[in-house]
Formats: structure tokens, sequence, C-alpha cells
């Protein structure tokens, strides 16, 4: 007796919808790895705008990247609001067509401007939502999608989403599985910094870097290599400058930008930098000592990022304004060289921070497949 051929297994087919910037991009990317390590047949589609740093991360990455046109969705009556519907329904339906034509399984949004027009032409064709909400203070498309569906996730516990779970933040594995003191030694020998000298001092704005970092720290260039602090100056791209060194003081390394970042916290033993979400969960997740500057414009949710790991005394805060060569004569110096307190800070932090957010977020999106496979769609 002839037995009949079992029909194909169909690859599933996941649309991550993020871009604008790295904080939406880097979970995007974690995740899309983890879901691949768990099936390498599974079929990811990055879905994002022509403009942000996606255009350039995800092809990096290996991952297909689809855009569609950004909608900025305006905070008070202008001309761009009354174009808005249009605008939104042109979206809508790009990301429908994408949507369609890779056969999607289920749309997972990070936030930002891609993810209203992915959540509603997902929930237009009844497919499976997944939400992940980076920040304290959930974005407006998060606030949306999360009407849309039962699976949200959140990275940090103080998130309010009705039904969201905090599961943390996906992170990618060389940060996820980063041994610092094991690279310590191969770390400082990639960005130049002595390996049996000072204490290492690391100063990032994010990949666009932040002028008030840039300016304050290129103003005490000298006092700082005077106090035998080593220096790494990661300053953003197009923003970089030469430090002037006199004598044979702590080197001073300037970089615009670094795809190693995962040596650059291995080096470090303190870090000043901004608060977004996806910095204070990878600082959290190695156990990294930091003073945190909350961007100053917004809605606030960098200064919430940062309550947690702060309360715990595995950070400090300083305010933007207040971020001055002066500070770091009084403030910072004495900190870098207290090496108790900063193994205090780290070992505080470290227990803040969650390392395992893209398998807790690859669960989550697996429960939805299933819901909706029992369901029927």
């Amino acid at each position: 007796m002839t037995s009949t051929p079992s029909p194909r297994h169909r690859a599933t087919s996941v649309v991550l919808a993020g871009g604008g910037t790295a904080g939406h991009v880097s979970p995007l990317l974690a995740l899309a790895d983890e879901l691949q390590r768990r099936d390498p047949d599974v079929r990811i589609t990055v879905l994002g705008t022509a403009t942000g740093l996606e255009t350039r991360l995800v092809p990096q990455r290996g991952y297909p990247l689809r855009t569609i046109p950004k909608v900025a969705f305006p905070r008070r009556p202008s001309a761009a609001l009354l174009r808005l519907p249009q605008s939104l329904k042109g979206a809508v339906d790009a990301a429908g067509s994408i949507l369609d034509e890779v056969d999607a399984d289920v749309v997972v949004g990070f936030g930002g401007y891609v993810s209203t027009p992915a959540y509603l032409a997902a929930r237009r064709r009844g497919l499976p939502i997944v939400v992940h909400e980076q920040n304290v203070r959930p974005g407006l498309a998060n606030r949306l999608g999360a009407r849309l569906t039962r699976f949200v996730a959140t990275t940090f516990a103080a998130t309010r989403l009705a039904g969201a779970r905090h599961l943390g933040m996906p992170l990618r594995t060389e940060i996820s599985g980063l041994d610092r003191g094991a690279r310590r030694a191969e770390a400082l020998e990639h960005f130049g910094l002595d390996v049996g000298g000072g204490p290492v001092l690391l100063v990032t704005g994010g990949s666009s870097g932040a002028k008030r970092l840039n300016d304050t720290f290129a103003a005490r260039v000298r006092e700082l290599s005077d106090a035998g602090i080593q220096v790494l100056h990661v300053t953003g791209v197009g923003k970089a400058f030469e430090p002037v060194l006199v004598g044979d003081g702590a080197p001073y390394v300037v970089r615009e930008y670094s795809d190693r970042m995962d040596l650059a916290f291995a080096a470090a033993d303190l870090v000043v930098s901004r608060a977004g979400a996806g910095m204070v969960c990878e600082l959290t997740a190695v156990g990294l000592a930091a003073v945190y500057v909350p961007l100053p414009i917004g809605n606030g949710e960098q200064r919430f990022n940062v309550a947690e790991v702060v309360a715990a005394g595995g950070g400090l805060v300083v305010d933007d304004a207040e971020l001055l060569p002066g500070w770091v004569d009084s403030v910072l110096v004495p900190l870098v060289r207290d090496r108790e307190r900063l193994d205090r800070m780290a070992a505080a932090a470290s227990h803040v921070g969650t390392r395992d957010g893209d398998r807790r977020l690859a669960d989550l999106v697996e429960e939805a497949l299933a819901a909706t496979s029992r369901e029927g769609r």
C-alpha cells in the first residue's frame, strides 16, 4: 500500500515593525536572532522607514527590510494634522501589501512611526499582534497596539499598559552573554587603552551623540588625563573631535561610533550616558555602574527609565543642565577613582538587570501564534 506524502510544512512568517532609533531597532534584531535560533527556517521581514537607523542595521544583520511611508502624529493643530488621515491610510495600505506579499503569520511591533500602520494592517487581516514597549512611559503607537491584542510585553515593571507582562528588554547575545572580566584585556587593546593603566570611563550619547556630553567632556580632556582616568568617548557620527593631550597622562580615545559596544562595556569601569531604555537595560544586564543624563526633551521617559536602578544604588542621575566641567571635577573624578563604590554600584546594577528578554519575548510570540491557530483565523 502506497502512503500519501504529507504536505510540506510552511515556514512561519514573522513581520517585525519598528525603526528610527537604535532604541527600537536593537530589541527588534535581538528578537529576530532568537526566533531564528529556535527555527532556522523562520522567515523574518523587518518593516521600517527609509530614513531610520534600520536602513543600515537591519541589512547588516542579514534580514530583509521593507519600508513604508513615515507617518508622524502632530501634537498640535497644523496642516500636517489635516493630512494625517490620508497619510495614515497610505501607510496602512503599504504595510498591508507587504503583509500579504510575505504571507505574514504574526506582526510584532516595537513602537515608533512604523508600528501604528503595521498594527492596523494586521488587525484588518485578523493576524495576531504582539506589542513590546521599551520605555516606562509608553508611546502613542504602542498604546494603540495594546488595545488590539492581549499579547503585550514591557521592559520595565512600572510601565502601565492594560494586560501587559513584564518580560524585560531583548538584548543581543554579545551583550546578554558578555563576561566583562574575561574580555577586559581584549577590550582595552581593541580601543588603544592601557591594559595596566588607570580606571576607564566610557562616555556615550548613543548612536546620534549628545551635544551636552560632548561639549562638557571635550572641555575636560586634559584634567581627566592628568587624573589618571582613561576615557573612551563615543561622540556620535560626525561629532568627533581631536583630544589635545600634554605630557604622559592617561589616554583619551575618541570614536564617532563603535559597532563593538560589548567591548566598550568590557573595558569600562563607569559609564556616563543618556538614559534611553536600551542603554539602561544593557548596562544593568552586564553590571556596570553608570551616571545617567536623561534627555531634557520629549515626554520625560528617560528619567523614569532609570528610576529602578538608581533606587537600587546601581546608578546616579545628573540633570542635563548640571553636566558641566565643574561637575566633572567635583563629582565625577572622585567617583571614578573610588573602586569600592564602583564595585557596589556594579553589583546593584546587575541585580536589577535581566539577560533573557529575547527568550521571554520569543515565547510570547509563539504563544500568540499557538492561540491564533487554536482559535482559527
